[in-house]
């Protein structure tokens, strides 16, 4: 079973402001001449790699909820301009909507278990939350309605 990994998605207020950001960085990158991928720098390179490369996802924290879901395709090891070693998670460029939920402040990343993982909104029961617009799925979690 794979083994996920969970960020706060820092400076995004949504799944939509998200999407944009990655969209400028890839277009940065192909404008720059360079090799368009996303991916995310870490200080710290997990442990569990093969866990997670054998289809984890990175889920990200917005606004304090787990809203979305973004597939690993790699870790990589750089060494940036000051001499230190850090990690690449890179990532696929489908953003998957996960079933909200609460998650407090942390630094860094943590491993996430596929039974602690949110299902996506596409498989939930009761319906394609999917299709229900981002603040209206907000809200209702607000009220403690989803």
């Amino acid at each position: 079973m794979a083994l996920n990994l969970i960020k706060l998605c820092v400076g995004c207020t949504s799944i939509d402001d998200l999407q944009d950001w990655q969209a400028e960085k890839l277009s940065a990158a192909r404008k720059a001449g360079r090799k368009a991928r996303l991916w995310h720098r870490t200080r710290m390179f997990p442990k569990r790699r093969d866990e997670i490369l054998a289809g984890g996802s990175l889920y990200w924290v917005i606004k304090a909820v787990v809203q979305v879901r973004q597939p690993i395709l790699d870790l990589t090891s750089v060494t940036c301009d000051d001499g230190i070693m850090r990690c690449d998670i890179v990532l696929a460029p489908e953003l998957v909507p996960v079933r909200p939920a609460c998650r407090r402040a942390f630094q860094g990343w943590r491993y996430l278990t596929a039974e602690d993982a949110p299902v996506d909104l596409k498989g939930c029961a009761g319906g394609d939350m999917a299709a229900m617009p981002e603040k209206m799925r907000a809200d209702l979690l607000a009220l403690g309605l989803l």
